[in-house]
């Protein structure tokens, strides 16, 4: 029995182009120690997805990151791995990978948290426990709560 199929080996896409992927970490970070070295590095960052097609929202403060990552399978991956591989300090602690219909972020939006009100009341009265902010006590789905909370309607910076 023979089996043709109407594809060329070209056409099928054997690495998974065709899936778009959502991945959230969390990290700390240790590696950074200026203003200007983050802003650097988020610059950079954001060219790379830019360029490689990935969305991302990204929310930090002095000591920690959250971040979700979109595009195609193969483009996470590659991010990951150069997270992994380039800021080996912060050390990605990866809370959820999904796999999903459409794009979620309009580019690479960042939040910094500060320690104004409005900033206190998104990262501490429903989200975090204890009085700091650390979203290595926060649950998966507080995370992606978080995520939402902190993007949905508000201004955000852009680079």
């Amino acid at each position: 029995m023979q089996i043709t199929t109407s594809q060329t080996s070209e056409n099928r896409k054997r690495h998974g182009e065709h899936l778009l992927i959502s991945l959230t970490y969390i990290g700390k970070n240790i590696e950074m120690k200026t203003g200007i070295e983050l802003t650097r590095a988020l610059e950079q960052w954001r060219r790379y997805f830019e360029e490689s097609g990935l969305v991302a929202a990204l929310v930090i403060n002095d000591g920690y990151f959250v971040q979700n990552i979109q595009g195609s399978r193969p483009a996470v991956n590659a991010a990951l791995a150069k997270i992994i591989d380039e800021h080996f300090k912060i050390i990605p602690n990866v809370v959820k990978v999904e796999e999903i219909e459409a794009l979620r972020w309009d580019g690479f939006v960042t939040k910094h948290l500060t320690e104004s009100a409005e900033d206190e009341e998104y990262a501490l009265k429903s989200f975090s426990a204890g009085f700091d902010f650390n979203p290595y006590l926060m649950q998966s789905t507080q995370i992606e709560s978080f995520l939402t909370a902190i993007f949905e309607g508000a201004e955000s910076d852009r680079f």
